[in-house]
């Protein structure tokens, strides 16, 4: 199955060597390129590719390894949203900000030009409980800096018009942003210029004397100063961390072409039921919270299913149409549209709803970056340059004790 964004635009820009000396100086102290660990990378997704770009870059030796390929798991299978607006107050809502001017400063910088873009952030409501909802978002948006502002029915379908009659309220977030995982992907590992190893599956960590000195693969042994694991559902066993990670299946759909000339309207429509889906952790499973993001192309991508401990990535007929009822409500205008794609990532989420990111507690030289669930676009970069940091015992300015693999062990 070919991933969406394969089909909806391809990689075009190639960019090679570039420094970042303003981004090097917020984020860590940068030393020569003379660190020459060796460091094993798992997992070709978004995290894995931004840790070995960094580890790269801090003048590491750095050997990428997949399963697949690079983006065939929750990288592929995303909406691309670097999003503030959905996020909770507090450490997920901090860390999207900083990643999202992260994203900025790489893409005013070169390293990922033309593959980010901000856009609007539409958050909606449909009764007064979900009004609520938006409103406790404003003050955790505007507590953190964020600008926001709230909208009535006819100002929000001034923006949008033709939304749903039962839509009541609106919370426009008009500093978001959107990149195509892959993308971003693909630019990082031609920058980082490393060695990768596809289609080598891990089979465990190799230990001695309490230190992970490299790893077992069906291709044979790989050996390495330090391991980083960011392999999403492949993290768990070999992390030990099957009590703590909890997989969830996502449901997406494509349509075709409203416009051939960009998107039907200016972002994503979020549901407040979004939110609270988001807020439930593992709480309970909520099946469906409405998103319909307009694309460049004129397609609407429309999700998405929120399923608790889902590993198959088959879509089902069901699913879809409770999706699609829901959006039509919401926006009847996609009653013209067909679908002409359905497919699913596993994305791989906490128990507390917050990332992994550090040292394993019991294991030297072992780190994990991990458990980013949908968030893995939006937290990506920053998350794979602090792991990087962490790796090579650099010093980083970004507080992230609360992502310490050690409050699960």
């Amino acid at each position: 199955m070919f991933n969406i964004y394969f089909y909806l635009m391809t990689e075009h820009v190639i960019i090679r060597g570039l420094q970042f000396p303003k981004l090097v100086q917020r984020l860590c102290i940068m030393p020569e390129k003379s660190n020459r660990h060796h460091v094993l990378v798992i997992g070709a997704g978004i995290v894995g590719a931004a840790t070995a770009f960094y580890l790269r870059e801090a003048g590491a030796q750095v050997t990428l390894v997949d399963a697949q390929t690079p983006s065939a798991g929750a990288t592929g299978a995303s909406d691309g949203a670097v999003s503030i607006a959905s996020k909770t107050p507090g450490t997920m809502m901090r860390l999207a900000r900083a990643s999202r001017d992260l994203y900025l400063q790489l893409s005013n910088n070169g390293m990922l030009s033309g593959l980010f873009h901000t856009r609007p952030t539409f958050l909606f409501a449909r009764n007064e409980d979900e009004i609520s909802v938006i409103q406790d978002q404003a003050s955790g948006l505007e507590a953190s800096g964020e600008r926001c502002l709230f909208l009535s029915r006819n100002e929000l379908i001034k923006r949008i018009p033709n939304l749903g009659r039962k839509i009541l309220a609106g919370l426009l977030v008009p500093n978001d942003g959107h990149a195509i995982g892959y993308q971003v992907v693909n630019r990082f590992l031609i920058n980082a210029n490393i060695q990768t190893r596809l289609n080598t599956c891990v089979q465990e960590l190799t230990i001695t004397n309490g230190c992970v000195t490299g790893v077992e693969t069906n291709q044979g042994q790989i050996k390495a100063d330090r391991v980083v694991i960011s392999a999403g559902l492949g993290s768990t066993s070999l992390a030990n961390l099957s009590a703590s990670l909890i997989p969830r299946r996502g449901q997406l759909i494509v349509t075709d072409r409203a416009s051939l000339t960009g998107a039907a309207f200016p972002g994503p429509l979020m549901s407040a039921s979004y939110l609270a889906s988001k807020r439930m952790h593992s709480k309970g499973q909520c099946p469906t919270s409405l998103v319909i993001d307009p694309l460049n192309t004129g397609q609407f991508l429309i999700g998405s299913s929120r399923e608790t401990g889902e590993t198959d990535t088959q879509t089902d007929a069901q699913t879809v149409a409770a999706i699609l009822q829901d959006a039509l409500e919401a926006y009847p205008d996609l009653s013209r549209q067909r679908v002409i794609r359905t497919f699913s990532g596993i994305r791989v989420a906490t128990k507390d709803g917050i990332p992994i990111v550090g040292g394993h507690p019991k294991l030297k030289d072992l780190f994990i970056a991990t458990g980013m669930e949908g968030d893995g676009i939006c937290l990506g970069p920053l998350l794979g340059m602090a792991t990087a940091h962490m790796t090579l015992d650099l010093s980083i300015d970004l507080n992230l004790v609360g992502l310490s693999p050690a409050r699960f062990s």
